[in-house]
């Protein structure tokens, strides 16, 4: 079977973009749970770009749309007053380094806007929305604002760390709870914590295909990618378990995911994958035994192809 030819042309866009892959220690988390769950999207999943940016035009809003995506990114995780300083270090985690004064001149611009105001608490300066983000609004209007790119990696930077530290909650869980096999938990776990952080990643593509300032025909091919990686590991998977613990945490708040800043909502949502993990642990064993046997199959089409 021949890889797709839309597959093999975002394969060497995000191989021109080298310099862009992120390198910021915690977000290489997420890429250490790719390679380990889903390895044939590992080249390609985090890929981020702008046709604005290539062709250099507009990138006066484009600047300003990734500006107020940092700050979103912030205001969901219960953080509202934001520095300079800060935006300026998440826009490197993100995307293309710009200077300083490029941010203090776009986040001046959107105060005169009225979209940021400011607050002063001695020498230092906060920006803060004016209005709170509108919420269960239709993508097409929201990215023409926002950049959801960074609200989206935080979220799975969460879940890959669930992911990475899955043995320590399980121990936690079987002391806890006096139940449960630990091998068997920790796999599920670890499946289910997996296929939250794909759909995550799926989520976001699916937005960017939106963005006015996106290569949308890209974006299109990276979500085709991800729902295959997706739809290999949950096909088989009861409609239950992938509307309540899938489908409600891999999306964002402002489009009705549950919000996890709290530690209380840690606790609760590691208590629902645990408890699916046990309840649904045959449904889980089939699903990963089909899974293991595809993506044997494919990573051996894909070195075939290589080698050709």
């Amino acid at each position: 079977m021949s890889e797709k030819p839309e597959i093999k042309k975002l394969e060497i866009e995000v191989a021109k973009l080298e310099g862009v892959k992120v390198k910021d220690n915690e977000l290489l988390l997420i890429d250490e749970l790719v390679q380990d769950y889903a390895p044939e999207i590992a080249h390609i999943y985090d890929f981020r770009e702008d046709e604005s940016e290539e062709q250099q035009i507009k990138t006066g809003r484009l600047h300003e749309n990734r500006i107020l995506g940092i700050i979103l990114k912030f205001y969901l995780g219960g953080k509202k007053k934001i520095t300079t300083t800060e935006v300026e270090q998440e826009y490197k985690r993100y995307y293309k380094e710009i200077a300083r004064s490029t941010i203090s001149t776009y986040l001046n611009m959107l105060k005169k806007e009225s979209t940021l105001y400011k607050e002063r608490d001695g020498r230092v300066v906060y920006y803060i929305f004016y209005e709170d983000p509108p919420k269960d609004i239709k993508p097409f209007w929201f990215t023409r604002i926002f950049c959801i790119v960074p609200a989206y990696f935080d979220r799975a930077m969460y879940f890959s760390k669930l992911y990475l530290k899955s043995e320590l909650y399980t121990q936690e869980y079987i002391k806890r709870t006096n139940n449960g096999n630990k091998q068997i938990l920790n796999k599920n776990f670890k499946f289910l914590t997996g296929l939250i952080v794909l759909n995550i990643l799926k989520n976001r593509s699916s937005k960017c295909v939106f963005c006015q300032f996106s290569k949308r025909e890209i974006y299109n091919t990276l979500q085709e990618a991800i729902s295959v990686a997706i739809k290999d590991r949950s096909d088989v998977l009861p409609e239950e378990l992938l509307d309540f613990l899938i489908n409600e945490y891999s999306e964002i708040p402002i489009f009705n995911g549950i919000n996890i800043e709290c530690q209380e909502t840690e606790k609760l949502i590691l208590e629902n994958i645990f408890k699916f993990a046990d309840n649904y642990k045959k449904d889980l064993e089939f699903q990963i035994m089909v899974s293991s046997r595809r993506q044997d199959i494919r990573l051996k089409q894909k070195e075939i192809m290589e080698q050709e």
